[in-house]
């Protein structure tokens, strides 16, 4: 990728983020998503084979976002809007004013670091190793890590408690070993917005919890601001200042936890009989009665 021009969109995007990423008060919207939407459309004669109606929600420093909802609901299609994978048919998704799906790829993945549902391991390599790759997006081609780099991968380590890892084999490490450090690769990229689809996915019960209080605790002290997608309702419900419920490619509320996550639309959403109940915390706190949750085909 040629280098931006001093005047140009890209390099005027970058410079301002740069100086976001020194101070972010707490009350400014850092992610607004306006009235965006989506439809996947593999033949223009056909039919779209999935659509993601308009969609609207903010989040700010500090903030950690639910995006709650069974399978074939829409979660992971917002998410591509979001991270500026793909562009919305409509509406639009600014990152501190500047439009996501514009941003060049290099400017986009020093700000926006996502974490997918499965990351393959295409070659041994140790966890400092590992981690660095996130370094790249600051980096010119052909050259070795500085000193910098390798003091922002080491302390992304410590911030997710994972340095101990350093010089372990990533093929070696647990299923919660290993989500920390691709969450401190992610933080490598020193982004201002971190996407994560179903982190939790593979873990245990205990290593889901650990991951989440560690994403509390990022968002908190660092002020990063996190959108998780997840179908894990008591995860949502205890870590989640915002939570968006979607069902079939629709939102369908926005708000707090204790807010959206009523008993009757919960059932609706997740075809379940459930209980809910709001703790000393002021979170729900809920229980599957009977029936099986989201069987409702395959997550997009």
């Amino acid at each position: 990728m040629s280098a931006s021009t001093p005047n140009s969109p890209a390099s005027s995007a970058a410079a301002h983020f740069a100086a976001a990423a020194v101070s972010a008060p707490a009350n400014e919207v850092r992610l607004s998503v306006e009235q965006a939407s989506y439809s996947y459309v593999p033949n223009p004669s056909q039919a779209p084979l999935f659509t993601l109606e308009a969609t609207s929600f903010q989040a700010r420093p500090g903030e950690l976002v639910a995006i709650l909802g069974p399978n074939a609901s829409g979660k992971s299609t917002l998410l591509k809007l979001v991270s500026g994978a793909l562009r919305p048919l409509s509406g639009r998704v600014l990152l501190n004013g500047f439009h996501t799906g514009n941003l060049d790829p290099r400017t986009r993945a020093q700000r926006i670091a996502v974490v997918q549902q499965e990351s393959r391991l295409l070659f041994p390599s140790r966890v400092w190793e590992f981690v660095l790759q996130g370094r790249h997006a600051h980096g010119r081609s052909l050259r070795f890590e500085s000193a910098d780099d390798i003091i922002i991968a080491r302390g992304a380590l410590a911030r997710v408690g994972a340095e101990h890892l350093l010089d372990r084999w990533m093929d070696q490490l647990s299923g919660g070993e290993k989500q920390r450090v691709i969450l401190a690769r992610a933080l490598a990229q020193q982004p201002l917005l971190l996407l994560l689809d179903e982190p939790t996915l593979h873990l245990d019960v205990g290593a889901q919890m650990d991951f989440l209080e560690v994403l509390r605790r990022l968002a908190a002290q660092n002020h990063y601001t996190i959108v998780v997608v997840t179908h894990e309702l008591n995860l949502a419900a205890e870590y989640a200042d915002q939570v968006v419920l979607m069902q079939r490619g629709k939102v369908l509320r926005t708000g707090s936890a204790a807010v959206v996550m009523q008993r009757e639309i919960l059932e609706q959403v997740f075809q379940a009989s459930l209980s809910v109940e709001i703790g000393a915390s002021g979170r729900p706190r809920i229980t599957v009665l009977s029936g099986t949750l989201g069987k409702q085909g395959t997550s997009r």
